[in-house]
């Protein structure tokens, strides 16, 4: 039998590495569905709920991986709802391939059915984006565009318009400069290396430095045992950006945590007094959270050229990979005798981790998110796959859940999308069979991607979910409260019952409100043979402050407070239990 266009597409995806394509079938899309059918022995088709869940899926398998991941949706409306979860990989830096559908090529852009230009529309979000021209020509884009999401970790769409799919290749009449199989599937992976000099001078500023503190990222993932030798040698306190919480172990003395508005104070203090800064493998987005500018010198090791010294000024740029310019820079660093400053931030560390505890009293009540989450960390296993949304149940994941052993975590750092986590979490437990996945997300986000449990039951994952139900956009509420001096307006959320919707979708269904009864429920998760899920009931008045409240972030709130938030006293108490300076005047 002749290979079609979309057979032609699906054999050369296989042969980058793609064996799991994320998506939802439609009439745009028939012909690759069929090449897909016919070789469901060799590539998986995983049917998602909503097209969103296919691209945060596909983001979410290739950060596990470290493969392409790949996403497939209709023409039209199937198309657009790939958007999200497609800039979530492009800010990530995490490789996917998008492959779309178009009408008959010669109905494209005279108003047929579901007629939207999807190559345009991709053009910001892709790094490779083209339009499909005929079944001579698929082998070419597709190869160009695997290679190119690789390279650049991150994008490439192709649009393929739908009568071109099923067309015989033996009926294509290939154009005379268009030799046969002229592309190649081997990938030469960039291995860049800093020049000796920059080394030098990396080095010099390194050994001159009296206070040094790290910041790593996800680019540090693989380079986890040059990172400790260097941690050490320079008595370095080791801060953590929210992408690169599972790179450096929580249980390591000169680890201080996750840094910014969800991250702990002994990381803040620690690039607060800093005097020299190196920035390993990291694109933490909240300048606001460096060091003052000119306050500390800086040097930055990335891969990618176009981000040194984009966040901070950077006295040395290290354009390299993470694990051998750290072996380049052990070579010429000197061992610090002085320890003052590392032995001040551990004391901070120690402080604040004795706070955390008492914040997560699992005898307190209402149940605090805090209590939740650490008993979650205490019970999971030491292998586990954790993936967080976006919203307050991204704090308490950053600062109670601890990555230890080979715990890998997973979240929308730069995006940080809401509705990401069952996606990620779908991803990590096809790309990881065996392996403990548990979604630690909110009630806004699970609402967004509530259909994705059947997803989770259709191909049996064994994912774990706890849903933090404070039925409320909390994360939204605070920022009102905390950034603009706001009272909360439009973030409270109609109540439901998430137990019994998942055991309606098939899930095994648990709830707790009670402290008490906590460990025991999460226990019962964790045992459940099969998909499940436990509503955890918290606290909504508990709030999320930054770890050095700043004057005006208090100003800010009893503005909000005064001005009529549900609930202003009660939260004003418990914010004067947390923090300094304390808000006096009582409110109502």
């Amino acid at each position: 039998m002749a290979k079609t266009g979309a057979d032609v597409l699906i054999d050369t995806i296989m042969r980058w590495g793609v064996d799991v394509v994320f998506g939802l079938p439609g009439d745009g899309i028939n012909g690759i569905m069929e090449a897909l059918r016919t070789r469901q022995d060799a590539i998986r088709f995983v049917q998602v709920r909503h097209e969103e869940a296919a691209a945060l899926a596909a983001c979410g398998y290739a950060k596990f991986t470290g493969k392409l991941g790949c996403c497939l949706a209709t023409s039209g409306p199937g198309g657009l709802h790939l958007i999200n979860g497609l800039y979530d990989a492009k800010l990530d830096r995490a490789p996917v391939l998008a492959i779309t559908g178009m009408p008959y090529h010669d109905l494209i852009d005279t108003e047929t059915q579901q007629d939207v230009p999807l190559d345009r529309v991709f053009v910001d979000v892709a790094a490779f984006n083209t339009r499909i021209m005929g079944p001579t020509h698929v082998e070419n884009v597709a190869a160009q565009a695997c290679r190119t999401a690789l390279a650049c970790r991150g994008v490439a769409h192709v649009a393929f318009p739908l009568d071109f799919q099923s067309e015989s290749l033996d009926e294509a009449v290939p154009s005379r400069r268009n030799v046969s199989h002229h592309v190649s599937y081997e990938f030469g992976e960039s291995r860049v290396t800093p020049s000796p000099d920059d080394l030098d001078r990396a080095a010099d500023w390194l050994n001159r430095g009296n206070r040094i503190a790290i910041l790593c990222g996800q680019g540090a993932r693989n380079a986890r045992r040059e990172l400790m030798q260097v941690a050490e040698q320079l008595a370095a306190p080791v801060a953590k950006a929210l992408l690169g919480k599972d790179v450096f172990p929580d249980d390591h003395p000169q680890c201080t945590g996750t840094v910014g508005h969800l991250g702990t104070e002994a990381s803040q203090r620690a690039l607060m007094e800093c005097d020299t800064l190196l920035i390993v493998g990291s694109n933490f987005p909240y300048v606001e959270y460096y060091p003052e500018p000119g306050a500390a010198r800086a040097i930055q090791i990335d891969i990618d050229g176009a981000r040194i010294g984009l966040r901070y000024p950077v006295e040395v740029g290290l354009v390299g990979g993470a694990r051998a310019t750290l072996e380049a820079l052990l070579a010429r660093i000197e061992p610090k005798r002085d320890r003052a400053f590392l032995e001040r931030i551990q004391r901070v560390k120690e402080a604040w981790d004795g706070e955390m505890r008492r914040r997560a009293d699992p005898g307190e009540k209402p149940m605090k998110p805090q209590a939740v989450a650490r008993t979650l960390s205490e019970r999971m296993s030491d292998d586990a796959i954790v993936v967080t949304d976006s919203g307050t149940n991204t704090v308490w994941a950053a600062r109670h859940i601890e990555m230890r052993g080979l715990r890998r975590f997973g979240v929308s750092g730069t995006l940080a999308t809401m509705g990401c986590g069952l996606p990620y979490a779908i991803a990590a437990a096809i790309a990881h069979p065996g392996r403990q996945v548990v979604a630690f997300i909110g009630d806004g986000g699970i609402t967004q991607m509530m259909g994705e449990l059947a997803t989770c039951v259709k191909y049996r994952l064994p994912v774990k979910v706890v849903v933090v139900r404070n039925d409320s956009l909390g994360m939204i509420k605070w920022e009102q409260l905390f950034f603009s001096g706001n009272p909360e307006f439009g973030c409270e959320l109609q109540p439901i019952d998430y137990a019994k919707v998942a055991e309606a979708c098939g899930f095994a269904g648990f709830s707790v409100d009670d402290p008490a009864r906590c460990a025991d429920a999460i226990d019962a998760l964790l045992r459940h043979d099969g998909p499940a899920l436990l509503e955890a009931v918290v606290d909504p008045d508990e709030p999320v402050i930054s770890p050095v409240p700043k004057k005006e972030e208090t100003e800010n709130l009893a503005r909000a407070l005064k001005g009529g938030t549900p609930h202003g006293e009660r939260i004003r108490r418990i914010y004067n239990e947390r923090a300094e300076p304390k808000i006096e005047e009582p409110v109502g």
